[in-house]
């Protein structure tokens, strides 16, 4: 249900996730929302030198992974020094705690409002998505990005307004942003986010 254009950085995580019912019903348990936190404890560390081999992996095209631009994972750790990262919902809590602690960029995206086909592939010059509830746009264009039938919806930068996950989400795709190179690091990340989902019930697919 997905394909996957080559990329030589690029080592894929995607997962379909099914939860018991509406996340707006589902708030975020403590331990959960306990990891949003930069020094609390996680099972996978943050290696320092991934932040550097996350933009390379972002710079294959002529995007510039700087400033606005930067991987999610480096705004993550950022908020959350600062105490600025808070609860939003289960699926994107999940997400942004296994990003923050990996540093590994993670999109968590309502399966219910993706248009099929899905395509993982840079996205062409030009391209552009609103990503915040302001309007704020992304230029995507030869970023990395999950798109849809309607275009770019998702990137290890921010993901769309469009297709983020809000109180009536129920299925996710969640896409892990793994890195050539970090094999066994991307496949402990998967571990994790499996065990996560297994403790808050949910039913899920590896797809990749």
């Amino acid at each position: 249900m997905i394909a996957i254009d080559l990329h030589p950085m690029l080592v894929p995580v995607v997962l379909m996730a099914e939860f018991s019912d509406v996340v707006g019903k589902m708030p975020s348990p403590g331990w959960l929302t306990r990891m949003l936190n930069s020094g609390s404890d996680a099972p996978v560390c943050l290696p320092e030198e991934l932040k550097s081999v996350v933009r390379v992996m972002l710079r294959h095209g002529c995007f510039k992974p700087t400033g606005r631009n930067k991987p999610s994972p480096e705004y993550l750790v950022q908020a959350a020094v600062e105490g600025r990262l808070f609860s939003v919902n289960l699926p994107a809590d999940i997400g942004n705690v296994i990003s923050l602690h990996s540093g590994l960029p993670v999109s968590v995206l309502d399966m219910d409002i993706l248009q099929l086909p899905l395509r993982i592939a840079i996205a062409p010059e030009g391209s552009k998505y609103i990503f915040n509830p302001s309007g704020q746009e992304l230029d995507t264009g030869d970023l990395l990005c999950l798109h849809d039938a309607a275009g770019p919806c998702g990137s290890p930068v921010k993901d769309s307004q469009r297709t983020k996950t809000h109180a009536g989400t129920r299925r996710v795709l969640v896409v892990i942003w793994g890195v050539k190179g970090w094999e066994k690091h991307v496949e402990q990340v998967k571990t994790w986010c499996c065990d996560i989902l297994d403790k808050v019930r949910a039913e899920y697919k590896v797809l990749r």
